[in-house]
Parts: C-alpha cells; structure tokens; sequence
C-alpha cells in the first residue's frame, strides 16, 4: 500500500527549491522523489486522490516574517477552536517556524525546537511514502517534547498558523512527540491559515511502556490550502496512542497515519471525522501494523459530505505471524447530504497469524425523511433538525476519545460546523 512506482508527475517544484537541505536522509527521499515523482491516481496508494495538481505549482519558502496583526487574528481562531481557555500551554508555529513570543511551555516536560538537519535520521524511513519523502526534503524547524518516565504533562495546544503572501509557498514542520514509560500527555494540534499555501507536516511519536498519548488534530486550514499530513507511531508494551483527526479546511487534503504496535498489550486508536462541503477533498489513510501478540487496534471513521464534496477512506490492518491473539476492528461510514457528494472507502485486512479477531466495514446513507418528518413535526426547522441528525451520527466517533479536555473540544467544534452553511 506505500509504494509509489514511477508513474507519477514531476516534483521539480520542490526539488528545484533552494532551501534544500543536505544530509543522507533528505539526499534518499530527493533521489526518490525524482524517480518516482508525484502520484497520481494510478498509483494504488493513491487510487482516489490525485497530486498531480501540485506538479504546476511553483512553491517558494515560506517567509518566517508575516504581519503580526494576521497572525494574531488566526491564533485567535485556533484558541477558540481548542476551547482550553487563555492561559492553556501551547506551542506556536507560524509558517513552520517555532514562534516562541506567542509560546506558553509546559513544565515537567522538555520541549524545544529544532532545526530537523540532526534529527532526520529517526526511525523513519525517508522514502517509505511521499509525503514523508517531501517533508525530510524540506524540513527545517519543528516541535520536540519528551514527556518524562512518569510524568503526567496535562494538555499541550499546538497552533500551526499559515500566511501566504503573493506566490504560492510550502510548509515542511516536522514534529516529535515522545511519551516515556507511565507518562501521560493529551495534545490538541490546530492548524488554520489564509492564502494559497501547502502544509506539509510529520509526526514523529512514541509511546513508552505503560505510556498514553492522546492526540486530536482539527485540519481548518484556509479555503485554498492543501494538506498532506503523515504520522509515525510507535507504541511500545501496554502504551496507548488515541488519536483522532478531524477534517474541515482546505481545498485538498490528506491525513496517513502508520501506527506500529511493538509489544504485547500495546494499544492504537485511530479514529477521525471528515465534515466537508463544496468542492472540498479529504482523504484519511492509515495501516496499523500489529508486530506482537495480544495487541489491539480499533479505527472508527465518520464523514458527512455536502455538495460536491468527495470523501475518501483507506484502512489496513496488518497482523504479522508473531501477532497471534490480535483484536483489531475498523469501520467507515459516511453520511451524504447531497446527490453529488461521494465517498470512497477501501477497509483491508492482511492478516498473516491464526488466532486474531479481527473485522471491517463501510457503510453510506442519507438522512432519514423519517427522522427529518418528525422533528418537522415537533416544531423543528429543518435547518436545526438536520443538525440534530447529523449530531446524532457523529456523537459516537467523537465520544471514543479517551481525554475528556479533548471531546469537550472537539465537540465544540463539531457543534459550529453547520453554522457555516454545510448542514
């Protein structure tokens, strides 16, 4: 599911650029982008979402110098999207850099920024997929916070703002988040802008023994962004990764998530919310690999889709031999508000152990006349009782976050999306 062979379109827009930087991981990922481009939709991976888009586009760097007065207008967009209050610790990035004015730290924790040329070595393999190839090529700052053995770190915000000026400009961070053992740490990660920009970033994370990471990203980025977005998790024994993205902005985006579950009893929850409209496109994949016996995954994901709107929906749940006693469940639904809205779900198993459970499925409807007929009937507008149903649908993916900082923020957020003329 993540090769990409040589078919794809020229990536000489980002290659050419002259903020490239030098080492033995971004030489591996530029040689590979060159030989396999950007993928199209003939590439398997990449079967119902097209880059080639991008193939035209000249992007620049984005400058770390942008107006103050508009950066303080989206942070103030993201606090409300978080709902964790003035005074919560956060970490500001404004166009890939670390913004350590608007910065709040947390205690007990070390957290810095980092100029990513010493650390893109990693565990990850720099030409594994394209959007970890095109960030190890381009990747100049990011967070880095490392929750010590034990500790319980609260809830960290981290703003991620985007200010495009006349041309268009690309976007790089590169994000790592490490739990050690018996630590705990809830993160909501925002990311809004305006203009024509690309957002690009990587999530570098890992879960210690006995760890817990939950982690809800909101993707409201402007009207004319794109969003390619790519986390690596690795949950060692007894650890649990609770992740939860929920998609809203952008013109085209995109969301992989490759969690490795290394020990017995390790946990992964990869959940998600696509609510889109107009002519929007999201795509949510992942491929949880489960590498040692007695581990479990579940995956829900839910969109609601108007207009044109196209949803997509890529799981793989991949159990190796050595997994036996594997548990892992996915499910896709999608609600379709409009006759021209559509969605494309492809749920996989690979499953190579004799002792597992393990289930999918997809499902796609419309609202219930039924349900509309009798709320209608109750004195309901029609307006506030398709919202009424489509809360219905969504409150069950939403409630299986397991830090309540978190679905109370998310819940907020689900609560205004109607307001903007979608429902």
């Amino acid at each position: 599911m993540n090769a990409i062979a040589p078919v794809g379109v020229n990536a000489s827009a980002f290659l050419d650029r002259g903020d490239v930087g030098s080492s033995p991981a971004r030489g591996r990922a530029a040689d590979f982008l060159r030989h396999a481009g950007l993928p199209r939709a003939g590439v398997e991976a990449w079967k119902y979402t097209s880059l080639r888009t991008l193939a035209g586009i000249a992007f620049t760097a984005a400058p770390q110098a942008v107006d103050a007065n508009v950066v303080d207008t989206l942070l103030a967009e993201v606090e409300t999207i978080s709902g964790l209050g003035a005074g919560a610790s956060r970490a500001v990035f404004v166009n890939g850099y670390f913004d350590a004015a608007r910065s709040r730290l947390p205690t007990g924790v070390r957290v810095s920024a980092f100029a990513a040329e010493g650390r893109i070595d990693d565990d990850i393999d720099p030409t594994g997929d394209v959007t970890t190839a095109l960030n190890t090529v381009l990747a100049h700052d990011g967070l880095v916070l490392v929750v010590p053995e034990g500790v319980d770190a609260g809830c960290l915000l981290l703003a991620s703002i985007a200010v495009a000026g006349d041309a268009p400009v690309s976007i790089h961070p590169r994000h790592t988040i490490v739990v050690e053992k018996g630590g705990r740490l809830a993160l909501l990660d925002a990311s809004v802008g305006q203009g024509d920009y690309l957002h690009n970033p990587l999530y570098d994370i890992t879960v210690g023994e006995d760890g817990h990471l939950s982690h809800a990203r909101v993707q409201a980025e402007g009207d004319q962004a794109i969003h390619l977005a790519v986390s690596h998790a690795r949950i060692a024994a007894a650890g649990l990764y609770d992740s939860f993205t929920l998609t809203l902005g952008g013109s085209l985006s995109r969301h992989e998530v490759h969690a490795r579950l290394t020990a017995p009893r390790a946990c992964v929850h990869v959940n998600g919310a696509q609510l889109l409209g107009g002519r929007q496109h999201g795509d949510l994949t992942s491929v949880i690999t489960h590498a040692a016996p007695e581990c479990t995954s579940r995956q829900t994901v839910k969109n609601v889709l108007s207009d044109h709107a196209r949803g997509v929906f890529q799981g793989k749940i991949h159990v190796e031999r050595i997994a036996q006693k594997t548990d892992g469940y996915q499910m896709n639904q999608a609600l379709l508000l409009s006759d021209s809205a559509e969605i494309d779900a492809k749920p996989e198993l690979e499953i190579y152990a004799d002792d597992v459970k393990c289930s999918h499925g997809a499902t796609v409807g419309a609202l219930d006349d039924d349900q509309l007929f009798y709320l209608r009937s109750r004195g309901i507008s029609g307006v506030v009782a398709r919202s009424i149903l489509i809360r219905a649908f969504l409150h069950d993916v939403v409630d299986q976050i397991t830090d309540q900082r978190l679905k109370d923020s998310l819940n907020l957020t689900v609560e205004s999306w109607w307001k903007r003329g979608h429902a």
